[in-house]
């Protein structure tokens, strides 16, 4: 039975929300985090919602500051903490500043991976690493929905970093006898994201009375998954032996376009604009992605909708007052 779980990356978007989901398991939970931000300060609300997640988790969890690429570090934090299983999360969480960073993304989201891989050779009470990824890892799709078993072509760094990841998560694994799960999410939304994804910049938009902007008509479609239902899949896959060395799309399951998203928002909040831009950055061909396999053997069954995604998060930022400062 899982009793303690370390997560890498935990006080971050995806962490907290896994790790508040985590705490009614009456799992103890370690956050391990660096505390790393690249979006640019005066664009950033990150200091907000770290502290409001940190408030939050308050009491309830462990923390501990550390950086992945230090081995040391790490390796004193799993000595000190005896999880049975990590989640790996940490990592640069966007593609953009991957691709901008790129030596930074090799860093952290490849090497930082291989430093964890050795540390938990030597950390004999973790029975299994949870290796997060991305629909990115496939590139351009060549059918939808893209099932695990979809061709990897990833076209960027972040795509890159992340396929490598796996690999090397899978031959650590066969090598040394490590189990493992990889789980490939994609395009997380919702409550405390301060990544400048194009979900939280439209519905900051939103909230400023301001344009939304969609660049190529919005024409663009993504498998738009809400957090809860993201943290949700991670920790089934966390909770269960059948997820032992397997790979999970955890995703809703539909392509939505980007404009289908705006249009969403704009049905909550009515009178607001759309302005047409120039694509800014050629991003795969994505759509819908396959998450048939976490049903049937994790139990997985997503709940949320866009229109029930987008609500939710506005009322968020509404119900806590981080509309009076959106960035």
């Amino acid at each position: 039975m899982v009793k303690k779980i370390l997560i890498t990356g935990g006080a971050g978007f995806l962490g907290y929300h896994i790790a508040k989901e985590l705490l009614g398991h009456n799992v103890e939970v370690i956050l391990y985090d660096a505390f790393l931000n690249y979006i640019p300060p005066l664009e950033s609300s990150y200091a907000t919602y770290l502290k409001y997640r940190l408030n939050d988790l308050k009491n309830k969890t462990c923390l501990i500051r550390g950086d992945i690429r230090n081995r040391g570090c790490l390796a004193k934090a799993l000595k000190e903490t005896s999880p049975d299983l990590v989640i790996h999360l940490a990592a640069i969480p966007i593609h953009k500043a991957s691709n901008q960073f790129s030596e930074e993304a090799i860093q952290i989201n490849l090497n930082g991976t291989v430093t964890i891989l050795e540390c938990l050779r030597q950390a004999p009470s973790v029975k299994r690493l949870i290796f997060t990824s991305s629909s990115f890892i496939y590139g351009d799709f060549d059918y939808e929905p893209a099932d695990e078993n979809h061709p990897s072509r990833p076209i960027d760094i972040y795509g890159g970093t992340k396929l490598s990841g796996e690999i090397l998560t899978t031959a650590f694994g066969k090598k040394f006898g490590m189990e493992y799960t990889i789980i490939r999410p994609s395009a997380v939304y919702g409550p405390t994201d301060a990544n400048r994804r194009v979900t939280q910049i439209l519905i900051n938009a939103a909230l400023s009375g301001e344009p939304l902007t969609l660049h190529d008509g919005g024409k663009e479609r993504i498998d738009f998954t809400y957090v809860k239902d993201t943290a949700h899949g991670f920790v089934l896959a966390a909770l269960s032996d059948n997820a032992k060395n397997e790979t999970f799309n955890i995703t809703r399951g539909e392509g939505k376009s980007i404009k289908e998203f705006a249009e969403t928002i704009k049905k909550r909040i009515p009178g607001l604009s759309i302005q047409i831009k120039p694509s800014d950055e050629r991003r795969p061909k994505r759509g819908a992605l396959d998450n048939t396999k976490a049903k049937k053997i994790l139990g997985y069954e997503p709940v949320y909708d866009i229109e029930k995604g987008i609500n939710e998060y506005i009322d968020f930022i509404l119900e806590n007052g981080f509309n009076k400062d959106l960035l």
